[in-house]
Order: structure tokens, then sequence, then C-alpha cells
């Protein structure tokens, strides 16, 4: 029979997986209120709160929690708050030798978080966008070493194909979340990518499908948009559906077809307090899943525990767990 997923933080944390992620950092200018602002429209919120966020700093910190030897690769500038967001990191025990220090502000998110835990975010990539090609080749020897690299966009498009791509060629299994959102990739950013994580409103604007009118996920033509994303050179891809779950699509070639199949993910459901930084962890949990040898369904299954309990929490590497804190949380959970 096969373990409870839960059981495999213990798995993971014993194996210490190598996981290496390229990316943005950011200081995460954070403020509460009621409810969002309408354009124009001025709403009182709570005192202003700094917090250590940043996409991919986010995922490393995520991986780092749940046992996972990390290296952080990215770019900080020579303001307080680099010194700030290395410090996070490195309390989760986050390798940042390699992290690279630039002239300039340190990258920053301003973020609005409603009593629903919904959010607004706007970010500004400061030192992210110096994250160039010659220094993703000068952390090649870390890139070809790990057993999976996790890239999303908030660092430049140039960088993140390099890294792809030399990563893929050592055979390094390539996450790729395709946010701040971009329609038009690089054929070779497709092709050096092993797996595609987007969520359903960026899938459909990928593809250039209509989602389902009534929004009912479940549905959606899935073997179609799986097909759809096999022609644009995903074979596997996640799309993440916020509070109703997930699904994970794959095609094989049987002779001279394409087959596609589909894993729907029920959602672990919890009160949200915050819901800032829980798709980043929710990926920071495929990565070291992946990284430790789980089959990508059960990544996806444990990604879902972890960014559930992120969700109870303010901030975004604030609300993370460790795996005893996850596991503790979720120990009654029915179905587990």
């Amino acid at each position: 029979m096969e373990s409870k997923i839960l059981d495999k933080l213990d798995a993971i944390a014993a194996m210490k997986p190598k996981v290496a992620v390229v990316g943005s950092m950011n200081a995460d200018y954070t403020v509460w209120t009621q409810r969002l602002p309408k354009p124009g429209e001025t709403v009182q919120g709570s005192p202003m709160t700094v917090l250590a966020g940043g996409k991919s700093g986010n995922q490393a910190v995520t991986a780092a929690l749940l046992g996972a030897r990390v290296h952080m690769l990215g770019a900080v500038g020579n303001d307080s708050n680099a010194d700030f967001l290395l410090r996070a990191l490195t309390n989760a025990g986050v390798e940042i030798d390699a992290v690279r220090h630039v002239d300039g502000p340190s990258g920053t998110t301003v973020i609005t978080v409603d009593a629903q835990g919904e959010n607004t975010i706007v970010y500004s990539p400061g030192s992210n966008g110096q994250v160039d090609v010659p220094y993703i080749e000068s952390v090649k020897s870390i890139l070809s070493s790990s057993a999976v690299l996790g890239l999303c966009l908030e660092s430049p498009l140039e960088a993140v194909t390099a890294a792809a791509r030399i990563a893929h060629e050592a055979g390094v299994r390539v996450l790729f979340n395709d946010s701040p959102f971009l329609a038009q990739l690089p054929s070779d950013l497709v092709s050096n990518t092993d797996i595609l994580l987007v969520n359903e409103h960026e899938l459909v604007q990928l593809l250039g499908m209509e989602p389902p009118i009534d929004g009912n996920w479940d549905m959606f033509d899935w073997e179609s948009a799986q097909l759809h994303l096999c022609e644009v050179g995903f074979s596997e891809t996640i799309v993440t559906l916020g509070g109703n779950g997930s699904v994970v699509l794959r095609s094989e070639s049987i002779g001279d077809r394409k087959a596609a199949s589909m894993t729907r993910i029920e959602p672990i459901r919890v009160s949200a307090i915050d819901t800032t930084g829980c798709g980043d962890s929710f990926m920071g949990t495929v990565l070291v899943g992946l990284a430790s040898g789980l089959t990508l369904v059960d990544a996806v299954r444990l990604a879902s525990y972890v960014s559930a309990y992120a969700a109870t929490g303010k901030g975004a590497q604030a609300s993370y767990g460790d795996a005893g804190a996850i596991k503790t949380k979720f120990a009654q959970y029915p179905g587990i």
C-alpha cells in the first residue's frame, strides 16, 4: 500500500536532494486592509510591514525548509534590503554563496492583502534585472550538479533561457513557471523545459483557448489543452486552479499519435489568512519532490498541503513551515 503523502516529507529530509533556483529576491512591502481598493479609491490599511519575498527566493526557502540542499542564484543590491533578504534565506538553510551583489536597489514588491486573503502585487525588479547571461555561465557548475532547477520570469528572459539550456543539457530536470506571464516564449526556453507550471488563466492565454463559461474547470477540455501544449513543446504541465486544486497534464507518443492524460488533484481546504507566496511554496515543494524522486503527481499532491499551510499565515516566507509543522497541521486531515 502506498504510504501517506505527508510521510514522504521524512524521506525527503533524509535524502537532502540538491535543488537550484535561479531568479528573484524581493523585499515585500505589505499592508493588510478590509478590502482591496477600486481604481482611484483610497482605503485604510494596517501599518506597513516589510517581509522577505520574491518568487524564486520563496521557492528556495520552501525547498530548504522541507529538507533539500538549495542553491539560490540571483542578484541583490547594495541597500539594506540586500542584507535582510540574504539573512532570511540563510536562516531557512538556503545556500547563498553564489548570489551576485550589484549596485542599486534590491528587488521590491508592494502588496495589498484583503480580509479574505486575496492580494494585489506591484513588482519592481531592481537588482533582479541585472541577472545576466555571463552570471548564469559563472554558476554553470551549480546548475549542472543539481537534481532539478526552478525558473520563473522575474529575471531577464535571456538569463532564464541560458539557465534552462545549461541545466537541461546536463540532464537536470527543469521546472519553469511562466510568471509574470509571457505568451510568446523563446523556442530555446521551451525546448529546454521539462515541466511547465501555469495557472488556469495563463493556460488559456498561452493556448488561445476559451475558459469555461461557468467557471467550472472540471468541464474544461483538458485533453485538447494537453495536445495543444504538446504542439507548443510542453509534454508535462501543472495547472494550478487557485482554491480548486490543480491538474497534472502529460502526453506521450504511442506509435504515430499523441496520447494525453489528466490527473486532477483536489484542493486542501483551509481558512486562508493571506495567499501571498502560496504559489511559490507550491512550486518549491514540487521542486524538492522531483529532486527526491517522487512522481510528478505525488510531488503536486504534497505541494497542495504545503501551499495550503502557507495560506494560514501572513506574508510569503514568513508563513512557510518546515516538515514537522506541516505534518502536525494536517495530521488529522481526511484522505492522507
